[in-house]
């Protein structure tokens, strides 16, 4: 008898731990840095979003919940590059219009742009990602398009206070290796005895 009642309470148990152990958060500090952490992360260190357990996306708490379940179903991703000029602040400016939640991916640096026809396809920026389709150059009706198709309003339903996160690298950055530390001078060897007069040449 005892045996059921033991089983029943450790069933118990494991559907009460369930949802914390799958907890998983994406943090976005000052610094852009991107981190994520199956513990609740405090304010202080930076933007908290929580992680849909099955997906794998990030869920923003802070969007409307209409835009929020779009933005889970099909994430944005805004490619560009250092010098792409006007072609890129359009882009930017069509997003932000219409209130679309993005991310941003910058090549800046000649691994980057090595990394870029890898990564997003083509030489064209800037590259818009909506889910898994990918837009290359900049195409307002082509990009209003696929957003009508996505689910995104025309009209922004941002709250007055959201705030983006700023763009990334391309390619993940290497640490750079520390400085080596400067070289210790040595002391001249003291004079061994083998000039006992002292002659100086």
């Amino acid at each position: 008898m005892r045996t059921p009642v033991l089983l029943a309470t450790f069933t118990a148990a494991l559907l009460l731990a369930a949802p914390s152990a799958h907890a998983l958060f994406k943090v976005i500090g000052a610094d852009g840095r991107v981190t994520y952490t199956d513990r609740l992360p405090t304010a202080s260190e930076g933007k908290v979003m929580p992680v849909d357990s099955d997906t794998g996306r990030t869920s923003d708490p802070s969007l409307p919940y209409a835009l929020r379940q779009v933005a889970s179903r099909f994430p944005v991703m805004l490619y560009t590059m250092k010098d792409c000029g006007d072609a890129c602040a359009m882009a930017r400016a069509l997003l932000a219009k219409r209130g679309v939640p993005y991310n941003e991916r910058m090549a800046e640096t000649t691994e980057d742009r090595e990394a870029w026809s890898r990564l997003v396809g083509g030489i064209e920026a800037p590259v818009l990602k909506v889910g898994e389709q990918m837009l290359r150059g900049f195409a307002p009706l082509a990009w209003d398009e696929t957003l009508d198709v996505a689910g995104y309003p025309r009209l922004s339903l941002l709250p007055a206070n959201y705030s983006r996160a700023p763009a990334l690298p391309l390619t993940e950055r290497r640490a750079e290796p520390p400085p080596r530390p400067a070289p210790v001078p040595t002391a001249p060897a003291p004079e061994t005895g083998s000039n006992p007069a002292g002659i100086r040449f």
